[in-house]
């Protein structure tokens, strides 16, 4: 026996990877949830890797671990990655998202003892990534937000007090001024990284839980008019809120889940973890031939507007929302060249035979599936394409799995195409 990078034990010899054909075979005899696999054909026939359809995983398959608890727009659900991790990675392997989001795949592959790698044009996706790999505990959370002045004389920004009361304003300007010197200086730890995260996933929504009055979900912020309109009609001021204690509740609540194994996990993929801040088209901190799987969900062409929705979050941690340099493509010709550009860098730092889980959408209501821009720009970057595997939730009728047709608008279906580097 030996042991490997995260102190698992491991065979001297590493089992194999799991055949094409025994994927293929359990993809096909799938029937966890009481229903059989069905098959269909590729919409462009001159496309040869098969559809495969059913519930390969729901939320009731596995709960989620508490940490996954952080919003963030059109982000997948743990159990997407977890499917493909587990069966297509060992321990000790590394795990790339090149559109990392709010961390899941990351979060999912280090619970799962691989290493994450990640990469995201967004700097507020580390800041909700990072601290989740590192997660302190309660005690010390509870310790630094008490040695933060939050009574400091404070300019308050007028616009923001359509979300704030004034007193909750204050101590939110203190708390960002404490986490931005902290950075400044380069003194940050886990234990800032940790509350930078959490202040930043509760700074609107429409409950209790949040500092804000009532407003729209807390994955993305409406502009200060829109809420000015939604206190008109809702006829709210904002209440105050305590911030310290809104903090340490979702705390309690993101780490509740975590045992001293996940810690310990946790802990040493961290130390292995890769985080990039960049475009991943071109990722020069990824070695050659080091990754295994890749499993990530692109920006479906201009659906999400994730600068406009995160300029509040962008405001609390010092950036400048126009400056990110977010991918937004409205023709799918573009959008089409920019994936191609990324599958060429997927298959440079993927290891031969690794593969990529490529989730995709419907778009234009239903009527642009992505699988067909995906497929030839893989291709065309030497991926090879083995099946794309709709995942059918019960609130989706499987006849309608190619154009989705229930007076609601989004994806409807979990849609992943599965390439190989061979």
């Amino acid at each position: 026996m030996s042991v490997n990078r995260l102190g698992l034990l491991s065979l001297v010899v590493r089992e194999p990877h799991p055949s094409e054909a025994a994927f293929v075979e359990e993809i096909e005899n799938f029937s966890e949830f009481g229903k059989a696999t069905q098959v269909a054909a590729f919409p462009d026939p001159a496309v040869a890797a098969p559809v495969y359809i059913n519930e390969f995983w729901t939320a009731k398959q596995r709960a989620a671990h508490s940490l996954h608890e952080i919003s963030y727009r059109a982000c997948f659900k743990p159990q997407l990655p977890r499917f493909f991790i587990e069966r297509l990675t060992k321990p000790g392997e590394v795990v790339y998202d090149p559109f990392m989001g709010r961390g899941t795949t990351l979060l999912e592959a280090a619970l799962l003892g691989r290493v994450p790698y990640g990469c995201d044009i967004n700097p507020l996706s580390d800041i909700l990534s990072r601290p989740r790999l590192q997660p302190p505990q309660m005690a010390e959370v509870k310790a630094r937000l008490e040695a933060i002045d939050y009574y400091k004389p404070v300019e308050l920004v007028e616009d923001l007090l359509v979300f704030y009361h004034p007193e909750t304003l204050r101590d939110l300007i203190n708390l960002r001024a404490y986490l931005l010197d902290r950075a400044a200086a380069g003194e940050p730890d886990p234990v800032d990284a940790w509350i930078r995260m959490v202040a930043t996933n509760r700074l609107t929504g429409h409950s209790r839980g949040f500092f804000s009055v009532y407003t729209m979900p807390p994955n993305q912020a409406v502009s200060v008019a829109s809420q000015q309109r939604i206190n008109a009609r809702r006829q709210q001021v904002p209440p105050v809120r305590q911030i310290a204690e809104i903090i340490l509740k979702k705390s309690r609540s993101l780490l509740k889940g975590l045992t001293a194994d996940d810690r310990r996990v946790l802990k040493i993929a961290a130390s292995e973890a890769r985080l990039i801040t960049g475009s991943c088209d071109s990722s020069p901190e990824i070695p050659d031939r080091t990754v295994s799987l890749v499993v990530t969900s692109p920006p479906f062409l201009d659906v999400v507007d994730y600068r406009t929705d995160n300029w509040l979050r962008c405001w609390f941690n010092g950036l400048d929302a126009s400056q990110v340099p977010i991918w937004q493509y409205k023709k799918p010709s573009q959008w089409q060249e920019k994936m191609q550009q990324v599958f060429a860098e997927l298959r440079r730092v993927l290891r031969p035979g690794g593969h990529v889980a490529f989730e995709v959408g419907e778009v234009k209501g239903g009527r642009l599936l992505l699988e067909t821009l995906v497929v030839p720009a893989a291709q065309a970057a030497g991926l090879t394409p083995l099946m794309v595997i709709i995942n059918d939730q019960a609130f989706t009728k499987t006849a309608n799995c190619w154009g989705v047709d229930n007076l609601k608008k989004g994806t409807n279906t979990n849609r992943i195409v599965l390439l190989q580097k061979r």
